[in-house]
């Protein structure tokens, strides 16, 4: 843990757990793509919690229960909560209308959300040629989205889930002095309350077989993993350079899809994620050229 705390090359490591982090969350994300098949989004939502705290456990107990509540900002800390349970409520709706590439297409518009929220949020400099990559990346959504006007349900969700999942990569940069654990366990606690209200309010509860609990609590444990791997890598780096390492999502999710589900990504969906990718890496080229991570910007021994 010492070599996560006080790494020498804090910006390196953060790179690397990132797309750690990708493939876990990639994976996660394709075993909930064949669990909402047949059971609820609010049941999968609550069950994969419980199975969070596999991981969680030993983590809570080691830095102490007490923790939890000694919180930085703790209106921020709700907020980032909430927009995260609702963000992968979204994301495992989305996918059950749509194939697994095609919403992380979508998906790959959250580094350009994020760079536009990163002037706002966090007063990170955004100078004309990145806005210009901005508006670039929104028309490669709209392509996307079929220029016909005939937006789809699962489109519609995707959208509205890579823009909270871009919010909260802000979040996460803001409450970076909060440790990993206690971030997750507030997040994971949140997902866990919002999948009983769908199940109480919305959706039914599906019996599931003994393979989908024991699938439904693994997806808990992969989707911790993923969740402290992001969290550690956003205290190590700068939002704005991490956030391109989301593309390596797009690459996994064909794979995955294809190997899984026989999915194929159609013509205009590639070309608009390619418009949205290009314009992504220019927003990280130009973060490079333009700004630098000053070292009081890394932190040193973080939880």
């Amino acid at each position: 843990m010492d070599f996560f705390r006080n790494p020498r090359n804090p910006i390196l490591l953060g790179v690397l757990v990132m797309l750690l982090g990708d493939f876990m969350f990639a994976l996660n994300d394709a075993m909930g793509k064949w669990l909402v098949a047949t059971l609820a989004v609010g049941q999968i939502l609550a069950v994969r919690s419980v199975g969070s705290f596999i991981v969680l456990g030993p983590l809570i107990a080691r830095q102490g229960v007490g923790a939890l509540f000694r919180v930085e900002r703790p209106w921020l800390q709700a907020v980032r909560a909430a927009v995260i349970a609702s963000e992968t409520a979204v994301f495992y709706a989305s996918v059950f209308f749509l194939p697994l590439a095609d919403v992380f297409s979508f998906y790959m518009a959250g580094p350009i959300y994020v760079a536009a929220l990163s002037h706002v949020m966090l007063g990170e400099r955004v100078g004309w040629r990145r806005w210009m990559a901005i508006l670039i990346g929104f028309c490669g959504v709209l392509i996307m989205l079929q220029p016909s006007g005939d937006f789809t349900i699962g489109s519609v969700l995707a959208i509205v889930g890579s823009l909270l999942f871009a919010f909260t990569i802000i979040l996460g940069r803001m409450l970076r002095g909060t440790s990993d654990t206690t971030l997750v366990t507030w997040q994971t606690i949140a997902s866990c309350l919002l999948g009983v209200c769908i199940v109480l309010f919305i959706e039914e509860w599906k019996p599931p077989t003994p393979l989908e609990w024991g699938a439904m609590l693994l997806l808990g444990v992969v989707a911790c993993a993923a969740h402290l791997l992001i969290v550690r890598a956003l205290k190590l780096a700068p939002a704005a350079l991490l956030a391109p390492m989301h593309y390596t999502l797009l690459l996994w999710a064909v794979i995955l899809g294809w190997l899984f589900f026989n999915e194929v990504p159609s013509t205009q969906m590639l070309v608009g994620s390619a418009v949205v990718v290009l314009a992504g890496l220019f927003i990280f080229h130009r973060q490079k050229v333009v700004s630098t991570v000053p070292p009081e910007d890394v932190p040193k021994g973080v939880n």
